[in-house]
C-alpha cells in the first residue's frame, strides 16, 4: 500500500498540474471565438445530459489549427523562436562551459563560494534583472557611455530592440541552468584519468577532447535542454529587449490572448508549442534515465 501511495502521488501531481490544464487548453483550441464570457464557444452544460454532451463534442473542430497552417505569421514565429532558442543555447554553452570547467578545477575550498555566485542572480527578481539590461544596452545606457568615454566608438551602438539584445538577455538569464549540470558532471571527473592520458603522451588539449569533453557530455546535454526548453517560449525578454521587430511565439501567444482576445487561436498556438517541446522533454528524460542507470 505504501508503494502504491508513493507512486500515485507524482502521477496525481502531473494529472492536476499538467494533463488537466492541457486538456482545458486543447478544448479551447477546438472551440470558436465568441463575444461572451468566457470568449469561446461551445460551453459544456452537464444539465442537458447525454444530448448536451454529444452536442458539445459535435461543435468542436480543428478550424483554428487549419488557420495556423495557412497564416505565415505563426509559422514564421515558430521558426524564429526555434532559431533564437538554438543560437541562444549554443551561446550559453560557449559561455557556461568555461565557467563550469574553471569552477570544477578550482581549489575545493573555493567551490562553494563560486557555486553561490552562480546561484546569486536567482535571489533577484527575473523582471528586475531584465530591466537592468535595458539600462545597460540602451542608446544612452552604461555600455555606450563607457565605450564613448574610452573612444572605442564615435556614435552610440543600437543594441536595444534587436536580436542581439535578446541573445544577451537569454544567455544572461539562463546561464546558471547551463553551468550547474556541467559543473556537476565535471566535479565528478577522476583527475587521474587526465594524468594517465598525459603520461601516455597526450597534450592537455588532447586530454581535454579525449577525456574531459566526453565525460561531461551528460551535463552538456542536460544544460542545453534546460536552456532550450524555456527559451523557445520566452516572452518577457523579447518583449522588453527585442522590440516589435523580434518575432517569437511567446509574444504572439500573449497578443492573441490579451490583445486580440482570441482564446481559441491562442490555445491552438499553445498546443502546437507544447507538442514541439515534447520532443526535447522526452529526449531530456531519456538522457537523465541513462545517466542514472550509468551511475547505478
Amino acid at each position: 500500500m505504501r508503494r502504491f501511495v508513493l507512486i500515485a502521488v507524482p502521477y496525481l501531481w502531473l494529472l492536476a498540474l499538467f494533463l488537466v490544464p492541457f486538456l482545458i487548453v486543447l478544448k479551447i483550441s477546438l472551440s470558436d471565438v465568441a463575444l461572451a464570457r468566457p470568449p469561446y464557444m461551445p460551453q459544456l452544460d452537464l444539465t442537458q445530459g447525454l444530448d448536451g454532451l454529444l452536442t458539445f463534442f459535435s461543435d468542436l473542430d480543428f478550424e483554428n489549427f487549419v488557420f495556423l497552417s495557412t497564416d505565415s505569421l505563426y509559422w514564421q514565429a515558430y521558426l524564429s523562436s526555434l532559431q533564437i532558442a538554438v543560437v541562444s543555447t549554443l551561446l550559453t554553452l560557449c559561455v557556461g562551459y568555461p565557467i563550469a570547467y574553471g569552477m570544477a578545477r578550482a581549489p575545493r575550498e573555493w567551490r562553494p563560494t563560486l557555486l553561490m555566485l552562480v546561484i546569486l542572480p536567482f535571489w533577484t527578481s527575473f523582471l528586475i534583472r531584465v530591466y537592468s539590461w535595458m539600462g545597460i544596452l540602451s542608446t544612452e545606457g552604461v555600455l555606450n557611455q563607457v565605450l564613448l568615454f574610452l573612444g572605442v566608438i564615435d556614435t552610440p551602438l543600437q543594441i536595444m530592440n534587436t536580436k542581439t539584445a535578446v541573445y544577451i538577455g537569454i544567455v544572461y538569464t539562463y546561464l546558471p541552468f547551463m553551468i550547474l549540470p556541467i559543473y556537476s558532471a565535471l566535479e565528478k571527473l577522476d583527475e587521474s584519468l587526465l594524468e594517465a592520458a598525459e603520461d601516455l603522451g597526450c597534450s592537455r588539449m588532447e586530454a581535454f577532447w579525449l577525456i574531459t569533453w566526453p565525460l561531461s557530455r551528460n551535463g552538456i546535454i542536460a544544460g542545453c535542454f534546460l536552456v532550450f526548453i524555456p527559451a523557445i517560449g520566452e516572452f518577457v525578454i523579447p518583449s522588453l529587449l527585442g522590440g516589435s521587430d523580434t518575432l517569437m511565439i511567446g509574444k504572439v501567444l500573449w497578443e492573441e490572448f490579451f490583445s486580440n482576445r482570441d482564446w481559441p487561436v491562442a490555445s491552438a498556438v499553445a498546443v502546437i508549442l507544447l507538442l514541439i517541446l515534447i520532443i526535447p522533454i522526452v529526449l531530456f528524460q531519456r538522457n537523465e534515465q541513462k545517466q542514472r542507470e550509468a551511475e547505478g
